[in-house]
C-alpha cells in the first residue's frame, strides 16, 4: 500500500506546483530592484553626448525611466502610449536605450518621435544590469526620494498605464 501511496503523493504535489505556476501573471516577475535606491546612470544623452543622464539631480520628482532599443517592436508601439501619459499627467520621462547602437537609436528616435527629456546610452548594457533589465521594453516607476517603486515588464497598453502605473505615480504625487 505504500508503495502506492508514495507516488499519488508526489503526483499530487508536482499538480499542485503547476497549478500555483499556471495561475500567475507571467510578467509579474519580482524585482530585488523595488524600494532600492535607483542605480546612478551616468551614460551620454543619445541626442547631446556630452550631456550625462544623472538620477540624482531628479530627487524631489516622480520620474519614469523606459528602457528600450532601435531593434524592439513593442517600443515602438508603447511610444505613443508614454508620451502621451507623461504629457497629460506631468510625469518626467527618460529612456534608457539598452544594448543598441547609438546612431541606429538617434534614427529611431527620429523617425518615430522622441517623448523623452533624454534618453542615456547603454550600449554595453552596465547599467541595464545594475537595474535588474530582462530585456526590453521595460519601465521603471521612481520616486522623489530616487527609490525604484514599480517596474513593469514589456509593452505599456492604455489599460496598462491606467491600471498599474498611473495608480502607483498618484500615490507616491
Amino acid at each position: 500500500m505504500l508503495r502506492y501511496l508514495l507516488p499519488l503523493a508526489a503526483f499530487l504535489a508536482m499538480a499542485v506546483f503547476l497549478a500555483m505556476g499556471l495561475s500567475r501573471d507571467p510578467r509579474a516577475v519580482p524585482s530585488a530592484m523595488i524600494d532600492k535606491p535607483a542605480p546612478a546612470i551616468g551614460l551620454p544623452d543619445l541626442l547631446e553626448p556630452g550631456r550625462t543622464l544623472d538620477v540624482e539631480s531628479l530627487r524631489g520628482k516622480v520620474w519614469l525611466l523606459n528602457v528600450w532599443a532601435s531593434w524592439c517592436g513593442p517600443c515602438k508601439d508603447e511610444l505613443p502610449v508614454l508620451r502621451e501619459a507623461a504629457q497629460r499627467h506631468g510625469i518626467a520621462l527618460y529612456g534608457l536605450n539598452y544594448k543598441d547602437k547609438p546612431d541606429e537609436a538617434r534614427a529611431w528616435l527620429a523617425r518615430n518621435g522622441n517623448p523623452y527629456l533624454a534618453s542615456a546610452s547603454d550600449a554595453d548594457g552596465r547599467v541595464g544590469i545594475e537595474y535588474g533589465v530582462y530585456g526590453v521594453p521595460e519601465t521603471f516607476v521612481i520616486d522623489g526620494e530616487g527609490r525604484i517603486r514599480y517596474k513593469h515588464l514589456g509593452l505599456i497598453t492604455p489599460e496598462l498605464w491606467r491600471t498599474r502605473l498611473q495608480p502607483v505615480i498618484e500615490a507616491l504625487q
